[in-house]
């Protein structure tokens, strides 16, 4: 279920993440230029309804239609987009996150279907008048089917968000959200859900509460501060300071993960750490412009309106601080013999129970795929979403390469929905090691619980040097 779950939100935010240059563009543009904004422009305020109500779905919608069904997917997304956005007069991200995969499966099913049996010379013209067909009739359904659906939906969303807030429920959120960032759903959750019902918001408000539930980084600071001044585990403690920096300076949550999983108890600290926050930013009605993506501190107040960015660096700093407080304890308590390594050992003999086989078993399997040590030239480094800690792991792994004089050995980070098929060894994290295995049959899978500091890296270092 986890897997699937991952899986589906994944598909989600994998509309979105390509894109969250656009969306940070129009939030500077919001915070910036409009009535309330830090340089009020009427004539380039005028550029802020457009590009929220066409632009940003449309891109939504090319992007979903290009996963499913390639480049011409990827058009039928933008034409069916069109007539979804026109039918209805809410902000169509949603309807684009339908749109877009729609369109993509409809040509792909076309093209399947009379492949082999276009007669010679008139590939072109079917090409494009089969897109230029599809698209028309899909964008009608659009228009007076999928648009008016999805506006439905939204208006009973946003009349649950309002429950919410005005029960002051809204920092309850984090009791669920927290618990499944660690399990690797942070990017389908900020991006397939919070940031379409964020634009929502500020479409309305110029700001939304939405983009600070996920994205403030002093939940996880408070952990990896703990870890830093009370763990009794040398490696741990001194993994700890390079982690807290990657996590607060560099945005990349999925850092502090592995921590949590080492004592599930700490998801008290994050949840604590968290719902103060919410329960502060309720309060005074903060919001940011954007989406803070990554989820540094840097980004987090740069996307802060005008007059509250101080308010919003505090916000993190309570959930910090709540979250130290809670974590501090239990982090000093903890089995002195407590450590990164005996957690994955641990749950690699828990996935082994429950599978009912042992874990010498599970070693074999993962084990079974390998590769001619000689003749590697391709390293690719797999996390969620392709961008945060697989992009940072995979400089990390590139360097001990080079310093140990193989530099011709190609390291690349990737979704480990889409790890290219020329990888000869993948390197993941231990949550994510199914789904790698499964997308990448064909490489030798290496799997890590510590981004930072993984004995594993130096491994495979010495193996391929040697």
């Amino acid at each position: 279920m986890k897997e699937r779950i991952q899986s589906f939100g994944r598909f989600l935010s994998g509309m979105v993440m390509p894109n969250i240059g656009a969306f940070i563009a129009w939030g500077l543009l919001t915070a910036l230029f409009i009535d309330t904004g830090w340089l009020p422009n009427a004539q380039l305020s005028s550029i802020v309804g457009p590009m929220l109500t066409y632009v940003l779905p449309v891109l939504i919608a090319y992007q979903g239609g290009k996963m499913v069904g390639g480049n011409r997917g990827a058009v039928m997304g933008a034409i069916v987009a069109i007539g979804v956005i026109c039918g209805t007069e809410y902000t169509m991200f949603m309807g684009a996150m339908v749109a877009g995969p729609l369109g993509g499966w409809v040509i792909k099913k076309f093209d399947k279907a009379v492949e082999g049996k276009i007669p010679s010379g008139f590939e072109m013209l079917v090409n494009n008048f089969s897109v230029g067909i599809f698209g028309l009739l899909l964008a009608i359904v659009g228009y007076y089917l999928i648009g008016p659906f999805m506006g439905a939906v939204l208006a009973i969303l946003n009349a649950g968000v309002q429950v919410l807030v005005n029960n002051g429920l809204l920092p309850l959120v984090s009791v669920f959200v927290e618990p499944a960032k660690v399990l690797f759903l942070n990017n389908a959750i900020n991006h397939g859900i919070f940031t379409p019902l964020g634009a929502e918001d500020v479409a309305v408000a110029g700001k939304s509460i939405f983009y600070m539930i996920e994205t403030n980084p002093g939940a996880g600071t408070g952990v990896l501060l703990a870890y830093m001044l009370f763990a009794k585990d040398k490696t741990t403690k001194d993994s700890a300071p390079g982690a807290l920096i990657i996590h607060l300076l560099g945005g990349i949550h999925e850092i502090y993960f592995p921590y949590v999983l080492m004592n599930p108890l700490l998801l008290l600290a994050t949840i604590g750490g968290s719902v103060a926050a919410m329960i502060f930013n309720t309060t005074l009605g903060l919001g940011l412009a954007g989406p803070a993506s990554p989820g540094s501190i840097i980004a987090y107040a740069g996307m802060a309106p005008k007059g509250s960015t101080l308010l919003v660096i505090l916000s993190a700093v309570i959930a910090a601080g709540v979250s130290f407080v809670i974590a501090a304890p239990i982090v000093r308590l903890s089995n002195s013999k407590t450590s990164l390594s005996d957690s994955t050992n641990q749950m690699k003999e828990m996935k082994a129970q429950s599978k009912g086989i042992s874990v010498d078993q599970v070693s074999t399997v993962a084990d079974s795929i390998t590769a001619d040590i000689r003749n590697i030239k391709h390293i690719v480094f797999a996390c969620d979403a392709g961008m945060g800690s697989s992009a940072m792991g995979a400089s990390v792994l590139k360097k001990k390469l080079t310093d140990a004089g193989r530099s011709d050995i190609e390291v690349k980070h990737a979704s480990v929905s889409e790890i290219p098929s020329d990888a000869q060894i993948v390197v993941t994290h231990n949550e994510l090691a199914d789904r790698a295995r499964r997308n990448a049959p064909q490489a030798r899978l290496i799997t890590i619980t510590n981004f930072m500091a993984a004995p594993e890296y130096d491994a495979l270092v010495n193996e391929l040097k040697a």
